[in-house]
């Protein structure tokens, strides 16, 4: 009787997160069933079939990489050119991962999925989101990451199977997402009482685009914003106390 009322209870803790999770991910199943249905054509037309974009899509869980992965699958096979352009395109996980040690330490086994499905997307839920007290955090997480990994899923399969039956231009579906991190910063806008750090990240990221082009602005504006909070680290905290 004592386990079966200790499953009930487990079952109760994982619906209360499921459910509190759920809200956050809806804008981001917009954009990845898009944009994973637009992979799945692509892979479709490429020459792969239906399988590829599945099985990409649950081991490899990096959009842009996935994208860029097709022309390495059709070209010849080169690891370390492979293994560097990994490196170059998600190299901005790096930056994510040191601000999420805190969050995810002590997870248990739930880390290591946490880590596999930190895209872009799961870490702005996983650090911006307001948790109500009553709801387990671990869980809370690790259902925002497992639905956005369901969502990519659903829309690369969707793609890889009616890719073939579709015959319109899908150009400029990749803006779903800009217009979503849009969304998701306005929103940290409301919520700071301090808009310093925003600020801070806007110039930096302008005047890195300036310096290195549209191309490569991305990692050299995340390493400089990360150095400047961090030397500005206790003057913003004393701000938002």
């Amino acid at each position: 009787m004592e386990q079966k009322k200790l499953r009930e209870n487990r079952r109760g803790v994982r619906k209360k997160a499921f459910l509190a999770a759920w809200p956050y991910t809806i804008p981001i199943m917009t954009g990845f069933l898009f944009l994973g249905f637009t992979y799945g054509v692509y892979m479709r037309a490429s020459g792969f079939s239906v399988w590829y974009p599945m099985i990409m899509s649950v081991t490899i869980f990096a959009g842009s990489m996935e994208f860029v992965a097709v022309n390495m699958l059709l070209g010849a096979f080169h690891p370390l050119q492979a293994f560097l352009m990994t490196l170059m395109i998600n190299a901005r996980h790096l930056f994510y991962g040191i601000s999420m040690l805190d969050r995810y330490n002590g997870k248990g086994i739930k880390k290591w999925y946490l880590v596999f499905g930190m895209c872009d997307e799961s870490f702005s839920v996983n650090y911006t989101a307001s948790i109500p007290e009553d709801v387990d955090r671990e869980w809370f997480q690790f259902f925002v990451t497992f639905l956005n990994h369901c969502y990519w899923f659903a829309g690369a399969t969707l793609g890889g199977v009616f890719g073939p039956m579709i015959h319109f231009d899908l150009k400029g579906l990749d803006f779903v997402m800009t217009a979503m991190f849009v969304v998701i910063f306005m929103d940290q806008w409301r919520k700071e009482s301090s808009h310093v750090s925003s600020v801070l990240g806007l110039g930096l990221s302008f005047l890195c685009l300036l310096i290195f082009g549209s191309e490569n602005f991305i990692i050299p504006s995340m390493a400089v914003i990360l150095g400047v909070l961090t030397l500005l680290r206790g003057t913003l905290e004393k701000e938002e106390v």
